[in-house]
This record gives structure tokens, C-alpha cells and sequence, in this order.
């Protein structure tokens, strides 16, 4: 009997070209993908509920799977996590009905950012954005407040992205800081590609005064790419959470 699981996994995306399989790259579902034909000694795809970039990291990241395999479900997670490499760590394994998909079931995500007002730090570089220069706090939690509620992010999406539809809602957008540390978090029904990093790089903007926060408004109704151009750094991007 085919069993179908689902899997929570997180890894650190610095020494990933991103998540999604490709020919002659290191990859977050290349290397699961061995590890369970080496498990199942046949090939398996996974299916995960969105792709991350390469140097973004995710901490509930989710995937599922179908194997023939008749393995108790406590020994999954363990058998998984003694073959992958010490960069990704299976947190969680169930068994799911088939109709389960790790994206189309998927009801909020939350993705999470990073920055570090502090001096430069090499050791923490990879995980972080640092910004050495003097921002203005109250007018990125201005900016960011605006980003709540169902809009259009074309602008704030790259020109890439196949979807046709890029409404999306965000329920929450919010900031904490804690000793020059901010964390920016944001939970919504689904993200674009690049969209998250878009947002940042115009809260980033804002914040040090390069842009007004009236440009938001203009971006959502108005399909003009050119005026977001800058996309946050990679490394301080986090998938932090997938609800179903």
C-alpha cells in the first residue's frame, strides 16, 4: 500500500543553489531526493509548498512524498536524517490522506527577515542583513503597516514569475527589535516570487530615506517594477512557517 508523508524540514540555504532540483547544482531537493532513493532504493520526487531561492533559509519548510515502503513512523525521521547532509535536518514526519499537497493544501505561510543595525559581523553574514547606516524605525513600521490587507504585488514580484494572477492577502505584517536587531514578519495566503525581498528592499529604502512612504500605494496600483528595484539581500530571508 502507498503511503503518502508529509514532512517539516528545515535547512541553512547558504551552501544551497536554492531549493528546487537542478542538473549539476547542489540543491535542498536534490539531496533529500537521494537520500530517500537510497531509503526506498528507487527514485522519489517530492513535493514541496513553494520553492526558496539560493542563501534563503527555512526553518518549517514542507514536503511530501509517496513510498511503498512499510517503515514505522518514528523511524522515518531518524533513517531520513542519517543520510542527509548536517545542512538540512527532517523535523517532523506523518502520514497524510492522499489528497494531502504539501502546496496546494497549504492555507498561510510566514516568512521571516532579518536585519542587523550592528557593526559587520563575518560569523553571522550569511544569515543576516547588516545595514550600517542610520534608519528611521518609525516610517518602516509606518510602510510596513500598509502592507496588510488583499493587493496587487506585481510590482513587487519578479518579472519572471509565471503565475498571472499576483493578488495576494497578508494578515499580518509586523516588526520587532531587540538590541539593533529587527525581525520582520509577515504571514499571508502565498508569496510571489521575490516578493518578500521587493518588500524589503522598499521598507530598507524608505527607512534610510531614499523613497516616500507614499510609493507603496503607487507600486499596488500601479504595474511599475522599475520603481521597486531594489530586492533585499537573500541571506536574511527565512520560510519560517507552512498552516494547513
Amino acid at each position: 500500500m502507498i503511503k503518502r508523508l508529509k514532512c517539516i524540514v528545515s535547512y541553512d540555504g547558504s551552501r544551497f543553489q536554492g531549493y528546487q532540483r537542478q542538473i549539476n547544482q547542489r540543491t535542498v531537493q536534490g539531496e533529500i531526493e537521494k537520500a530517500l532513493k537510497i531509503i526506498n532504493k528507487e527514485p522519489i520526487t517530492i513535493h514541496s509548498s513553494g520553492r526558496t531561492d539560493s542563501r534563503v533559509h527555512a526553518y518549517g519548510q514542507v514536503f511530501h512524498f509517496d513510498s511503498k515502503l512499510d517503515i514505522k513512523m518514528e523511524n522515518w525521521k531518524k533513517a531520513i536524517n542519517s543520510i542527509l547532509p548536517k545542512d538540512i535536518y527532517i523535523k517532523k514526519v506523518d502520514i497524510v490522506d492522499q489528497d494531502f499537497h504539501a502546496r496546494f493544501s497549504a492555507k498561510k505561510k510566514e516568512y521571516r527577515y532579518y536585519i542587523s543595525l550592528n557593526e559587520y559581523n563575518p560569523i553571522r553574514s550569511q544569515y543576516v542583513c547588516f545595514i550600517n547606516r542610520k534608519i528611521e524605525l518609525n516610517l518602516i513600521e509606518k510602510a510596513l503597516n500598509l502592507f496588510e490587507g488583499t493587493h496587487d504585488f506585481t510590482s513587487f514580484s519578479s518579472g519572471q514569475h509565471v503565475e498571472k494572477n499576483k493578488v495576494r492577502t497578508i494578515y499580518e505584517a509586523k516588526l520587532n527589535v531587540k538590541d539593533k536587531e529587527l525581525e520582520f514578519i509577515f504571514i499571508g495566503n502565498g508569496f510571489l516570487r521575490y516578493q518578500v525581498r521587493i518588500m524589503m528592499g522598499t521598507l530598507i529604502e524608505i527607512g534610510l530615506g531614499k523613497k516616500e512612504i507614499n510609493i507603496i500605494e503607487y507600486l499596488f496600483n500601479n504595474y511599475d517594477r522599475a520603481k521597486a528595484r531594489y530586492t533585499a539581500e537573500a541571506q536574511g530571508l527565512y520560510l519560517y512557517n507552512v498552516e494547513y
